[in-house]
Order: C-alpha cells, then structure tokens, then sequence
C-alpha cells in the first residue's frame, strides 16, 4: 500500500532542510525561494522497533520494512490559484498526495530571509489555506454545474452532489477547509470522494522551531497548537536544523548522546514519519519466516482477506483462513512451534479484522 505525504509550506520555511533529513534523495536548500523547483520524492523506511524485534527471532535471510514517499513540494506564494509562481504545478502535486506536512517557520533568524520579510507562521498557514481553498473552490462550482443539469435530467446521485457541492462552496467561501466540514451525509461523502480536494486531506502541522524551543515553547506555537485543535489536526515541533545535524551521526551512540542533550528520546524525524502513519489510520502487520521477515502497511479496521490482497490479490480471492500470531506471544515463545505447543496459534475466517502487530500466515487456493 502506498503513502504519500507532502511537505508543504511557503519558501524558506525548512521544506527542504527536513526533507533531506528524512531522505538520502538530496534536494537543494539554499536561501532564496524557489530552491525546490521540481517535486523531489524521497522513500523511506518506517521506524518500527518490532521488526528489529522479529528480526532478531527469526534470524531471515531479508528484511523489508514498511516505507512511506515524502513528496518535497515547490514553496508556494500568493496567487497559486491563479498560477503565480509555480502555482498550477504545486497544486498539481499536493492532489497526488494522501496527506500533507504543512512546515510552519517559527524561528527567528536575520540570516534566513523570509518571503514575506517577517515572521508570522499563523498568517504563512492561511495564505497556503486560501490559496488552497480557491482551487477548491473551482473545482467544486465545475462539478457543481456538470451535476445540476444531470439532475434537471433525473439523475438521483446528481441531485445529491448537487447538494453537497452547495454545502462545501458554502463552507469553503467561509475560509474554511474542507476537512472541517461535518454535514455531509455519508452517502455523498461517498459520492463526492472523487473530488479529491487539496482541503480535504489529512494534515500535520509542523512547527519549525529553534533548538531551545524544543525544550521549552514558543508563543507561535502555543497559536499553532490552539489553531490546530479548532481542525482537530495534529502538532509537531521540529528543529530541521538539528535534525540535519542528527542525520550526519552514523554512530548510535553519538547520536543517542546528541538526542539525549537536546532533551529527546528519538529523533523528531522519526516521531514525524510515525505521526504521518498514524495520521493516514495506516498500522502494521508482518510477515515471519527464515527467508523473510517483511512489514506490511493496510489500513485500520481491514479484514483477513483485504489484508492478504497487500501481498497478491490471488490470496484474497482464493483465501481459506488466516493463522494469526499476536506480536507479545512471538517475543514470548520465540519460535512458531512453541507457540502452537502453548495454543496461541489463532485461526482466523474472513471476518477478522487485523490487529496493529500481528503476524500472520495466509491460507489459499486459486
């Protein structure tokens, strides 16, 4: 299953300085805007101590852990709905995202030059907001008058999206995203999935901030936070320039004695790449043998047999049954034939929903 968040925000925020923390793939972090001119994507791994842990067991002969594609997107400025800049090409890459890491600058420095020559992360965020809502906006009155002469022509779904376009132009004009919007009916939430509108996908606001902060908050954001929680989004605080530094540490015990003197227990990089999981209800499960032990990415609440067509869609469409280890019994028992011995092998019909941690075997005929 893929994941792809993208890192926005306006030029000279850190975009660039994190993304090239969370990658090997190098993009260009210079002091002017417009240093990321096309959309750089890096893949990395998912930090998951329970596949060192399984790892370790099983002793395979590979290990594939779960991956996520961070999308390093051009710094936006005002106009991009109309195509100032590089506004149709920035839009253009946030619709081909899941999720969006909006990167809020709240950090002074003279030596950092600020698109809008001062620092105010509460004004950057809506200036992206409203550039965002505008294309929403257009795309939502297109479709709106596409559906209204399909219902004058009796088409029921028609009349439905008619109505919930209605409501999100309503919503939007509001300066609003969509993703706060709570009155649509399920059905067109269905209906209207299509839409795939910039506002409606899950964000994580992160705050940019300088070394002291991370220990001790700073009143941007303290107004990030308290913004946040009106969308019911998500805060993290990162200091890229420290996380650059933390990436050039190979050795864990540098690093380990680097984390611990700016008061961390990780690294923000890891923590952002978990919270970008989690934003998307992504959880894990794995696979376990001698020539592999492998994370697989499914979403929550997937039964045995969706969960088994990550893997090849034949093991779901000839799926038998599911044998299910729980991730403690494995760290327990140690090896698969004392944890059958101990009755913790679970067998699973197509009903049961995948558990975050579980291993798994899947059984089927084709």
């Amino acid at each position: 299953m893929s994941l792809q968040c993208g890192i926005v925000g306006l030029p000279n925020v850190g975009k660039s300085t994190l993304f090239n923390c969370l990658s090997n793939a190098k993009a260009q972090a210079a002091n002017f805007p417009f240093c990321t001119i096309e959309p750089n994507v890096g893949v990395i791994t998912v930090p998951d101590e329970r596949l060192q842990k399984l790892t370790e067991i099983a002793k395979p002969q590979n290990i594939v852990p779960a991956t996520v594609e961070i999308v390093d997107i051009a710094g936006l400025v005002k106009g991009a709905s109309k195509g100032e800049g590089l506004g149709n090409q920035f839009l253009g890459n946030i619709k081909s995202t899941q999720a969006i890491l909006h990167v809020l600058r709240c950090f002074e420095d003279d030596n950092i030059i600020h698109v809008d020559g001062s620092v105010n992360p509460i004004r950057d965020k809506e200036i992206i907001d409203t550039e965002l809502q505008l294309k929403d906006l257009e795309a939502v009155e297109n479709r709106l008058l596409r559906v209204q002469k399909q219902a004058k022509a009796g088409d029921k779904d028609a009349g439905k999206i008619a109505d919930a376009c209605e409501k999100y132009i309503a919503h939007l004009l509001q300066g609003l995203n969509a993703r706060t919007m709570d009155s649509l009916t399920d059905e067109q939430k269905v209906l209207c999935e299509d839409l795939n509108l910039l506002t409606g996908k899950p964000v994580l606001y992160v705050c940019n901030v300088d070394e002291k902060s991370l220990i001790t908050s700073n009143a941007w954001v303290d107004q990030i936070r308290e913004m946040a929680a009106t969308e019911n989004a998500d805060v993290l605080v990162i200091c890229a320039a420290a996380e650059a530094d933390i990436a050039e540490l190979e050795d864990p015990e540098e690093r380990a004695m680097f984390l611990n003197d700016l008061g961390m227990s990780e690294s923000g990089v890891a923590k952002l790449i978990k919270a970008a999981y989690k934003m998307l209800n992504y959880i894990t499960y794995f696979t376990v043998g001698e020539k592999e032990v492998r994370a697989w990415t499914i979403t929550r609440g997937m039964k045995a047999p969706q969960a088994a067509a990550v893997i090849h869609t034949d093991f779901e469409k000839g799926f038998i049954r599911a044998e299910v280890i729980k991730y403690d019994d494995y760290l327990q028992y140690g090896t698969e034939a004392a944890i059958k011995e101990a009755g913790k092998l679970g067998v699973e019909g197509k009903e049961y929903i995948v558990k975050d941690g579980d291993c798994m075997h899947f059984r089927f005929n084709v």
